[in-house]
């Protein structure tokens, strides 16, 4: 019998039971690899962590599982794995504040402080993301249910795709209905991200079914992107931070932090920033 350890931590929340839950396997070693998937779809949150030594000069490498499949980069496993992987490795191992986590997109570096009651801060510098115009735009909101965007339909891809519509107010984006099986169909390797707002205060709502989940509470690898899309069409000047509110449809309120910053015309960073806790732990016995 071979026992496998894993710990909980809600993300994107300062509130235990809140936000997104993710699993993380400290020391996923011993674990053969026809068993990671099937791990992450028992588990079923939208995203498990599996952490291994280091093999690129980070601190430690991760691989991220939805229960559908494996992807290179997301948002929320790399803040919640943050927060455990430091706290077992202990401060004196990081750079600082600072721990580095290998993924399939490249080294990702994220800054932590702790804040009070076992909570921790944290910004992650994301990948940059492409952007192109998507292609099947009217079928999408057909899908969603929605007459038209308020931006331009365009899909990001940072390890994650992502294709973003806005509507008029944050009520428009609560009463959403997606057909979700359409949805499947016309972006069936997206995410589906519908977004309101003005300034600082943003709301939104990410529809998965290409990743295996109807709708995800807190969606780390959307919020970058969603802050290049909001400066590409001056909705929202580069470098100013915005708050998107997530999660409270499915009962799992979230608040994320985002930011981009571009020089001459061209995007040169892309940060998203946020609290977790950890409220768990486990061990499988296979």
């Amino acid at each position: 019998m071979s026992a496998y350890r894993y710990e909980i931590c809600d993300v994107f929340t300062e509130t235990p039971l809140a936000g997104n839950p993710l699993a993380v396997f400290v020391d996923a070693r011993e674990i053969p690899e026809g068993r990671l998937l099937p791990l992450a779809r028992e588990i079923n949150y939208s995203e498990t962590v599996f952490a291994y030594p280091p093999a690129a000069g980070g601190h430690a490498r991760i691989r991220i599982f939805t229960p559908a499949h494996e992807l290179p980069f997301a948002g929320h496993p790399v803040l919640g794995a943050a927060c455990v992987l430091a706290a077992h490795l202990g401060s004196a191992a990081l750079d600082g504040d600072t721990i580095r986590l290998e993924t399939g997109r490249g080294t990702v570096p994220v800054r932590l402080g702790r804040t009070t009651g076992g909570i921790v801060f944290g910004w992650m510098s994301q990948p940059l993301p492409t952007v192109a115009p998507f292609a099947a735009s009217d079928r999408l909101l057909a899908a969603l249910g929605v007459a038209a965007s308020t931006l331009p339909v365009e899909a990001y891809d940072n390890g994650v795709r992502h294709v973003y519509v806005g509507l008029d107010t944050a009520d428009a984006v609560a009463r959403l209905t997606p057909d979700l099986s359409a949805l499947l169909r016309v972006a069936p390797d997206h995410g589906v991200n519908c977004f309101a707002g003005e300034g600082r205060a943003w709301k939104t709502r990410m529809f998965g079914p290409a990743y295996g989940v109807s709708e995800d509470p807190a969606t780390g690898s959307a919020a970058g992107p969603l802050a290049v899309h909001l400066g590409r069409h001056a909705r929202v000047p580069f470098g100013q931070e915005i708050d998107i509110a997530q999660g409270v449809e499915i009962g799992r309120p979230s608040r994320l932090h985002a930011r981009a910053f571009e020089e001459q015309g061209r995007v040169t960073r892309v940060e998203v920033g946020g609290s977790a806790v950890v409220v768990g732990e486990g061990e499988f016995r296979l």
